[in-house]
């Protein structure tokens, strides 16, 4: 069985468009005429861009491989063009396709991926949703507004979610790290405030930040929130600066989560050796599923717990599951509840009583629905997420949407 053929489809969800802009969904076919999907995870080029390196990475070091000779496949991409070092684009596009190799594997011996993988250690895993607006929600005054956050955990409480996720400190900008405003601090304590008092002990507290700050800033933020007692402070400084990221750890009793903008074991062991204690690997970024895998073994080691990222599409979502199943050390996975994640995925995986149980399909345990893929294609020209040029305002309010496109 060797690899054969590929397709690309940039899809793009409605709005509002929780999971970004748009999603670039992979679909491998081998000579034997089995399938697999694969998702890459938010290109730092744009999706015709993204999608000539995909076809270069399946041309160059996987057409005609067996899709079992991953690990192979994976030197190949990493020492492209004599580099042997991260480099984000290329393994992002090899991470979407080396998920649909493993769809290819499950599918291959009628097995689920997790199967493959050390098989099932986990039944039942525990999910988080970011806070996103209810229905009665206006949705630009929803990112500043405690009382609407305490609204929206206690939704999500309701349903049996027992952690949620907010982000309140904007900017987040391409200046690199900044000193917040106080208002950002103020407002930032309030959520955390607001959230607790709504949801009491049956949530954990998940604080993200998008690596804005400086380490000076970052420690002066975790103070501010530390009395309501956060499970983690999610990239505090930019995600490149070990050193910053390591003086934070050190300076504050909150555990720092990071990773989703990081790629391959290398990167990932830099930050277990920072201080960080949970990692959050992207599937469709990080280098797939196998080197998920090897992530999660080097936290295991340093007594550290993965919670597999997502902003993107249900089918790096399907990839996070199967890594989760077979995982003894991880904390939680991000979930993402639309109607388009669902109907994508035709339903194959859903979370009930906020957890999600692994499939016993073959594969992925997904079908993927092409038709509905195809007829949302994505034409306008921004990147799957942006960063604003403006700095941080010290006199007028900082706002952050929340993800949503502005487009």
């Amino acid at each position: 069985m060797k690899l054969q053929d590929l397709d690309i489809i940039v899809t793009a969800p409605p709005a509002p468009g929780w999971g970004g802009r748009y999603w670039i969904l992979v679909k491998l076919t081998t000579d034997t005429g089995v399938t697999g999907w694969g998702e890459c995870y938010a290109a730092s080029v744009g999706p015709e861009a993204m999608t000539a390196v995909i076809r270069d990475v399946f041309d160059r070091h996987m057409a005609g491989t067996s899709p079992e000779n991953i690990e192979l496949m994976f030197r190949r991409a990493y020492s492209s063009g004599f580099t042997q070092r991260p480099d984000l684009t290329v393994m992002g596009a090899f991470s979407g396709l080396e998920i649909a190799c493993w769809d290819i594997l499950g599918k291959d011996r009628d097995r689920p991926v997790w199967a493959l993988l050390g098989g099932k250690m986990n039944d039942r895993l525990r999910a988080y949703s970011y806070l996103y607006p209810l229905p009665e929600h206006e949705i630009s005054a929803f990112w500043s507004s405690p009382d609407m956050a305490a609204e929206s955990a206690r939704d999500l409480v309701a349903r049996g979610y027992t952690a949620v996720k907010f982000d309140p400190a904007g900017p987040y900008t391409i200046r690199g790290g900044h000193m917040p405003a106080l208002s950002d601090i103020d407002l930032s304590a309030r959520f955390c405030a607001a959230i607790r008092a709504a949801v009491g002990t049956r949530a954990d507290l998940l604080f993200g930040t998008h690596g804005q700050f400086t380490p000076d800033g970052a420690i002066r933020m975790a103070q501010a929130i530390a009395p309501h007692d956060p499970l983690w402070f999610e990239e505090p400084v930019p995600p490149d600066d070990m050193d910053a990221i390591a003086a934070v750890a050190r300076a504050t009793s909150i555990p720092v989560a990071a990773g989703e903008r990081l790629t391959t074991k290398q990167e990932f062991s830099a930050l277990l050796r920072a201080g960080v204690r949970i990692l959050q690997p992207a599937l469709g970024r990080a280098g797939g599923i196998w080197e998920g895998k090897k992530i999660a073994t080097l936290a295991e080691v340093a007594g550290a717990q993965i919670a597999p990222h997502l902003y993107a599409g249900p089918v790096e979502w399907a990839a996070n599951v199967h890594l989760a199943a077979s995982t003894p050390n991880l904390l939680m996975i991000e979930t993402i509840e639309t109607a388009f994640h669902a109907d994508l995925i035709r339903g194959g995986i859903t979370v009930e009583e906020g957890h999600v149980r692994p499939p016993e399909a073959p594969g992925l345990g997904i079908e993927i629905d092409e038709d509905l893929a195809r007829t949302h294609p994505y034409t306008g020209t921004a990147l799957h997420l942006g960063m604003q040029e403006e700095p941080c305002d010290y006199v007028q309010a900082n706002h952050f949407q929340g993800g949503a496109p502005r487009d």
